[in-house]
């Protein structure tokens, strides 16, 4: 693709060489770039990409994009001065990979709990229905049934519209996207088309990046403010943000609720462990899920399905087929008769959430054991605050490691004994082995008991000192349990 074609509507403030040059690929990362590419110079959080420009023109870089440039310019090689490369990069990468966006419908769903369960339900909704769909999430990425193995929730500008490039080649009519707020505030999301946005809710998480709970609205709300005035938003009610978020969107606003009249209304008949009986806009349906978040997520699930035009009757239909994702309250049962949920509540509001759907369906018959860490490396202000949660909703509560990253476990783990009464931690254990500590919980149940492991859910390793070592939840409790 020429260049000039690239760069079409940037914020160019001088061009130095030939725009008429083709261009093989684009990159923000040096050690990708090969002959005829060009380079994107962004100064990230931890590098400046600025260092690496003569690096990527060796390789063999056509064309440099960047905020400043070098002192000595190379002969041949064509300079695009802009005044932000991380806003410039997104509608790069979306001219360069034909604007894949304008061939799918794409939906966003962001917020801080439910975005990987919400996503991955409609993507399995859709294909249900016979249609080819794309995924995007924290789990794992789709292209209809193809995985392709994914490291963060949003992935950067470059990898995405390559991804969304190979999905609308391949027939994809629909995509589902988490949309994380690091990918709002680092504009990996500009230059994408949305058809529409769902908001989940809004609580404490990612200070260590974000620094305050205003600057984490702000980066979801402005998700929203950029939606086009042909799409669509369907909000949460009752989270008390739901309706700040659409303040100043141009798209056209649904409401879901478990508790206010809404588009798209709820409420739970019946739950047990092995799903619930919803009644969603006066129709009764059972469901393989449960737990107030669980119906909540289903709310905007039915409500998305309804306005991308499907019937409500279908909707429902495959709506009672779906089983829950991996790791998101996904229950293993013991010969012994407890039972153990795996579910990846990292935050303070996730943990109440899981406690208070087992509370709904236990109805006090059993004990409840929680297992729960914090990573780290990240926001030390949440750790005192998911102890108290754990404490509020268990009996007993052991404090273990979960992704300890570079941060010694023993710290983490005093982090959140910190948030604790003399009188509440007398129910809590501190045990940094995660293994024992799953171990330790299920020698403590007996017959009637449920075991909560939260934190790493889907997960698969534990990241320690810059090591990802095998480690699953789910794994060590069959193993418990001769599975």
């Amino acid at each position: 693709m020429l260049l000039s074609d690239i760069i079409k509507g940037l914020r160019v403030e001088e061009v130095i060489g030939n725009v008429q040059c083709d261009i093989a690929d684009v990159h923000i990362d040096s050690r990708r770039i090969a002959a005829g590419h060009l380079f994107v110079a962004m100064r990230g959080t931890q590098v400046d990409g600025h260092k690496y420009i003569q690096g990527a023109i060796d390789k063999g870089a056509v064309a440099i994009v960047c905020e400043q440039l070098p002192e000595s310019l190379t002969e041949g090689i064509t300079y695009i001065r802009v005044a932000d490369s991380e806003e410039a990069v997104g509608p790069i990468a979306t001219a360069f990979h034909d604007h894949p966006t304008e061939k799918v419908r794409l939906i966003g769903v962001t917020g801080t709990n439910g975005k990987t369960t919400i996503a991955t339900l409609l993507y399995n909704m859709f294909r249900a229905m016979g249609y080819k769909v794309g995924l995007i999430s924290t789990v794992c990425n789709y292209i209809d049934d193809e995985a392709i193995p994914t490291e963060h929730t949003t992935p950067d500008a470059i990898t995405l519209n390559a991804l969304l490039g190979r999905m609308a080649d391949e027939g994809c009519k629909y995509v589902f996207m988490e949309v994380s707020s690091h990918s709002v505030a680092q504009r990996r999301i500009g230059g994408l088309k949305f058809a529409g946005g769902i908001f989940t809710n809004l609580t404490r998480d990612h200070m260590d990046y974000h620094k305050t709970v205003d600057n984490y609205l702000r980066a979801k709300k402005a998700f929203f403010d950029a939606l086009p005035k042909d799409a669509f938003v369907v909000t949460n009610l009752d989270d008390k943000n739901g309706l700040v978020m659409t303040q100043n969107t141009r798209a056209k606003v649904y409401t879901y609720s478990l508790r206010s009249l809404a588009d798209f209304k709820g409420r739970i008949l019946e739950h047990y462990f092995d799903g619930m009986m919803l009644d969603i806009n006066g129709v009764e349906v059972f469901v393989q899920f449960i737990g107030k978040f669980n119906a909540s997520n289903l709310l905007a699930v039915y409500g998305t399905a309804c306005l991308l035009g499907k019937r409500p009757e279908e909707v429902l239909t495959v709506l009672s087929t779906l089983r829950p994702v991996s790791g998101r309250f996904d229950a293993v049962h013991s010969p012994q008769g407890f039972t153990a949920i795996v579910d990846y509540a990292h935050t303070p509001d996730a943990i109440a959430n899981v406690l208070s759907a087992i509370h709904e369906v236990q109805g006090g018959k059993g004990k409840v054991i929680t297992v729960v860490g914090a990573g780290g490396n990240r926001d030390k202000g949440k750790r005192p605050i998911m102890a108290q949660e754990a404490v509020k909703g268990s009996d007993k509560v052991i404090i273990t490691s979960d992704n300890p990253r570079f941060e010694e476990p023993q710290d983490i783990i005093n982090d959140m004994l910190a948030g604790l009464t003399p009188a509440q931690k007398s129910c809590v254990i501190s045990i940094v082995d995660r293994r024992e500590a799953i171990r330790t919980a299920c020698m403590l149940a007996e017959k009637g008991d449920v075991i909560l492991v939260a934190g790493k859910g889907h997960e698969n390793y534990q990241d320690i000192k810059g090591v990802k070592h095998h480690f699953d939840d789910k794994e060590i409790l069959n193993e418990v349990f001769g599975n």
